[in-house]
């Protein structure tokens, strides 16, 4: 499925890969209070959460960028074909993406750049597909733009400590280390501007190197956010973590900077897990914030 909008004269396409009603709330938000999301019953449900069930809707999709000449893919998913044993709704999976893409006027082949929030296994995955019996590059004429120190962590070998959590695993190895060897990959860090629209932002916590790219076109401006937001519950109570928040004060004040600088830019907030209308926008609500959705 693919859905399109206009930032100024930037193309944005949105190509999920699946979603569904897959996680217990005291999973995904360990800290958060019995009752936050009946309180907020208005914001969450229908298409974040399901009371009767008592599961969060998350959803996995990415986004691309079409602007002049370049063809941009910001973040890939869980992909195809990937052994995830530990995660069963993740597991070898086999969806249409890629035909999806080609719909949007973006196939692989034609992917200029490929930039990446953070590298954890549910935002990498279409970066290689299994052919000839390895994994290759999905996108084989695309620059891959890695944040550096979420590399640096991984590569050392520290998600293996026993203070941390281990969210990278096996996808470093199936999804972003076949890149680097194929020569393919930079290391990016905040301040840089990639294809000459967008600009990468510090965001760390969620993961130690995650980044936010900013795109402006027109007087108007997006962000493409990865997981500082899993939820609009995270939105109006912004203290609230995902379990998978590695360094946990830091993941809270990103997220407080980041609800004030989208709302002070009245930017169109892109993350990556969502469910409908998948975008929308921040804004101020006496001391706090609150969500509004964006319409396609």
């Amino acid at each position: 499925m693919m859905q399109s909008r206009m930032i100024g004269d930037i193309k944005v396409t949105r190509i999920l890969e699946y979603a569904g009603p897959t996680h217990d709330p005291a999973f995904l938000f360990p800290s958060m209070e019995p009752g936050v999301l009946d309180e907020h019953r208005q914001l969450m449900a229908p298409n974040h959460w399901v009371p009767h069930m008592n599961k969060l809707i998350v959803t996995i999709q990415f986004w691309i960028v079409q602007v002049g000449s370049h063809i941009i893919v910001i973040d890939t998913g869980v992909g195809n074909f990937k052994p995830r044993a530990d995660v069963a709704r993740m597991n070898m999976l086999n969806n249409r993406v890629t035909e999806w893409m080609t719909a949007a006027g973006a196939p692989p082949e034609k992917v200029t750049h490929v930039v990446i929030t953070h590298l954890h296994s549910d935002h990498v995955g279409w970066n290689t597909s299994w052919k000839d019996n390895r994994w290759v590059p999905t996108f084989p004429n695309a620059k891959y733009y890695l944040p550096k120190d979420d590399f640096d962590f991984c590569f050392q070998g520290k998600n293996k400590a026993s203070d941390v959590i281990d969210v990278f695993g096996d996808s470093f190895f199936d999804s972003v280390m076949p890149i680097v060897d194929a020569g393919l990959a930079e290391m990016m860090q905040p301040g840089q501007e990639i294809a000459d629209c967008l600009l990468v932002e510090a965001a760390p916590g969620h993961s130690p190197g995650q980044v936010v790219f900013r795109v402006r076109s027109g007087g108007e401006e997006g962000l493409f956010s990865g997981d500082i937001l899993h939820s609009p519950v995270q939105i109006v109570r912004p203290e609230i973590n995902s379990g998978y928040c590695i360094w946990e004060d830091t993941a809270r004040q990103t997220r407080l900077a980041f609800l004030n600088r989208a709302a002070d830019r009245e930017a169109l907030i892109m993350p990556v897990h969502f469910g409908e209308p998948h975008c929308g926008y921040i804004r101020r609500q006496g001391d706090g914030f609150r969500f509004e959705p964006a319409s396609w």
